[in-house]
Protein backbone atom coordinates (compact mmCIF):
# COMPACT_ATOMS: atom_id res chain seq x y z
CA UNK A 1 0.00 0.00 0.00
CA UNK A 2 1.16 3.52 -0.63
CA UNK A 3 1.29 5.89 2.37
CA UNK A 4 -1.62 7.98 1.09
CA UNK A 5 -3.92 5.00 0.49
CA UNK A 6 -6.77 4.67 2.97
CA UNK A 7 -6.65 1.80 5.45
CA UNK A 8 -9.95 2.84 7.05
CA UNK A 9 -12.21 3.35 4.05
CA UNK A 10 -15.19 4.50 6.15
CA UNK A 11 -13.37 7.51 7.61
CA UNK A 12 -10.64 7.90 4.95
CA UNK A 13 -7.75 7.32 7.36
CA UNK A 14 -4.58 6.81 5.36
CA UNK A 15 -1.66 4.53 6.08
CA UNK A 16 0.47 7.66 6.52
CA UNK A 17 -1.87 9.00 9.23
CA UNK A 18 -1.88 5.67 11.04
CA UNK A 19 1.91 5.39 10.88
CA UNK A 20 2.26 8.94 12.22
CA UNK A 21 -0.23 8.28 15.00
CA UNK A 22 1.58 5.11 16.09
CA UNK A 23 4.96 6.84 15.97
CA UNK A 24 3.70 9.81 18.00
CA UNK A 25 1.38 8.07 20.48
CA UNK A 26 2.94 4.57 20.65
CA UNK A 27 -0.39 2.91 21.53
CA UNK A 28 0.10 -0.12 23.81
CA UNK A 29 -2.83 -1.96 22.18
CA UNK A 30 -4.12 -1.93 18.62
CA UNK A 31 -7.63 -0.85 19.62
CA UNK A 32 -6.27 2.58 20.58
CA UNK A 33 -5.60 3.27 16.90
CA UNK A 34 -9.30 4.17 16.83
CA UNK A 35 -8.20 7.45 18.45
CA UNK A 36 -6.70 8.26 15.04
CA UNK A 37 -9.72 9.83 13.34
CA UNK A 38 -12.00 6.94 14.28
CA UNK A 39 -10.10 4.29 12.32
CA UNK A 40 -11.74 0.89 12.72
CA UNK A 41 -14.99 2.14 14.23
CA UNK A 42 -17.18 2.15 11.10
CA UNK A 43 -17.83 -1.13 9.27
CA UNK A 44 -14.84 -2.72 11.09
CA UNK A 45 -13.37 -4.21 7.88
CA UNK A 46 -9.99 -2.66 8.65
CA UNK A 47 -9.69 -3.92 12.25
CA UNK A 48 -7.48 -6.95 11.43
CA UNK A 49 -5.32 -4.73 9.24
CA UNK A 50 -4.96 -2.19 12.04
CA UNK A 51 -3.92 -5.04 14.33
CA UNK A 52 -1.29 -6.13 11.80
CA UNK A 53 0.07 -2.58 11.48
CA UNK A 54 0.22 -2.36 15.27
CA UNK A 55 2.02 -5.73 15.46
CA UNK A 56 4.66 -4.46 13.04
CA UNK A 57 4.99 -1.20 14.99
CA UNK A 58 5.46 -3.00 18.31
CA UNK A 59 8.08 -5.30 16.74
CA UNK A 60 10.30 -2.24 16.47
CA UNK A 61 12.13 -0.14 13.88
CA UNK A 62 12.81 -1.96 10.65
CA UNK A 63 10.41 -4.81 11.46
CA UNK A 64 7.63 -3.57 9.18
CA UNK A 65 6.91 -4.73 5.65
CA UNK A 66 7.42 -1.28 4.09
CA UNK A 67 10.48 -0.18 2.11
CA UNK A 68 12.10 1.50 5.11
CA UNK A 69 10.93 -1.15 7.55
CA UNK A 70 7.88 0.91 8.50
CA UNK A 71 4.50 -0.76 9.07
CA UNK A 72 2.82 -1.63 5.77
CA UNK A 73 0.16 -3.85 4.25
CA UNK A 74 1.08 -6.09 1.34
CA UNK A 75 -2.14 -5.62 -0.59
CA UNK A 76 -3.00 -3.26 -3.42
CA UNK A 77 -5.58 -0.54 -2.72
CA UNK A 78 -7.73 -2.02 -5.49
CA UNK A 79 -7.69 -5.51 -3.93
CA UNK A 80 -8.34 -4.00 -0.53
CA UNK A 81 -11.41 -1.99 -1.64
CA UNK A 82 -12.81 -4.88 -3.71
CA UNK A 83 -12.42 -7.29 -0.80
CA UNK A 84 -14.17 -4.84 1.52
CA UNK A 85 -17.20 -4.83 -0.79
CA UNK A 86 -17.24 -8.63 -0.63
CA UNK A 87 -16.99 -8.43 3.18
CA UNK A 88 -20.10 -6.22 3.24
CA UNK A 89 -21.99 -8.83 1.18
CA UNK A 90 -20.74 -12.02 2.86
CA UNK A 91 -19.41 -11.02 6.28
CA UNK A 92 -16.14 -12.86 5.51
CA UNK A 93 -12.79 -11.07 5.56
CA UNK A 94 -10.91 -12.52 2.59
CA UNK A 95 -8.57 -11.22 -0.07
CA UNK A 96 -8.37 -13.40 -3.17
CA UNK A 97 -10.07 -16.22 -1.24
CA UNK A 98 -7.47 -16.18 1.53
CA UNK A 99 -8.67 -15.33 5.07
CA UNK A 100 -7.35 -11.94 6.17
CA UNK A 101 -5.74 -13.38 9.30
CA UNK A 102 -3.50 -15.54 7.08
CA UNK A 103 -2.26 -12.45 5.23
CA UNK A 104 -0.44 -10.97 8.21
CA UNK A 105 2.78 -12.88 7.70
CA UNK A 106 2.44 -14.15 4.14
CA UNK A 107 0.79 -11.55 1.94
CA UNK A 108 -1.65 -12.61 -0.82
CA UNK A 109 -1.68 -16.21 -2.05
CA UNK A 110 -0.28 -15.09 -5.42
CA UNK A 111 3.06 -14.40 -3.76
CA UNK A 112 2.60 -10.65 -3.88
CA UNK A 113 2.25 -10.30 -7.65
CA UNK A 114 -0.82 -8.12 -7.25
CA UNK A 115 0.55 -5.97 -4.43
CA UNK A 116 2.19 -2.58 -4.54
Amino acid sequence: MDPDDDVCLCFHVSLRKIRGFMERENPPVASLISDCLGAGTGCRWCVPFLRELHRQHVAGPGAGLGPGGEPDLKVSPEQYAKSRLSYHRTGRREIDGQPVDDLAENGPADGGASTK
